[in-house]
């Protein structure tokens, strides 16, 4: 696995500045690679809804941040690189507890991204959500692409 091109702590400084709904929510990076990333979003008795679990929006909101940071970690600091589309599929009740986010981007263009985001509840290996979603890229510079050690055939 190769490196990201930005570290974790710059990635959480934006998240919280550039993003502040979802900056709020104290979500933390607990592991970052080129393309990839686990996030966690913690316990907050404002996530639960009725019937004790923990709610749609919250769930969605760390999984889009997920998607951000994973390409982040691909092309820097490029800020305005928005979702496109997103799809969240609810498998399972979550507790109420800590969610964690694990990301992969499965495809790099110059111009799109797609990956993918399973959540999980904190201490259960069976997750609670999977997500999709797609980034546009507006233009930037494709160095820290090559950078980064990411290749993809169709960028060349």
């Amino acid at each position: 696995m190769s490196a990201p091109v930005v570290s974790a702590e710059e990635l959480e400084a934006l998240i919280r500045e550039g993003v502040p709904l979802v900056g709020n929510y104290g979500i933390t990076i607990e592991q970052l690679g080129a393309g990839t990333v686990r996030m966690k979003l913690p316990y907050n008795d404002s996530f639960v809804r009725p019937g004790g679990t923990v709610t749609g929006p919250a769930m969605f909101g760390l999984a889009d941040v997920a998607l951000y940071a994973a390409v982040l970690s691909l092309i820097g600091r490029v800020e305005l690189a928005v979702t496109t589309s997103m799809t969240i599929n609810f498998l399972r009740r979550p507790a109420p507890v800590a969610i964690t986010a694990d990301c992969r981007i499965l495809k790099m263009g110059k111009r799109l991204a797609y990956g993918e985001v399973l959540l999980f509840s904190e201490g259960d290996p069976e997750p609670v959500a999977h997500a999709t979603g797609t980034y546009s890229i507006p233009p930037h510079d494709p160095v820290t692409l090559a950078v980064s050690g990411y290749h993809d055939p169709e960028m060349s």
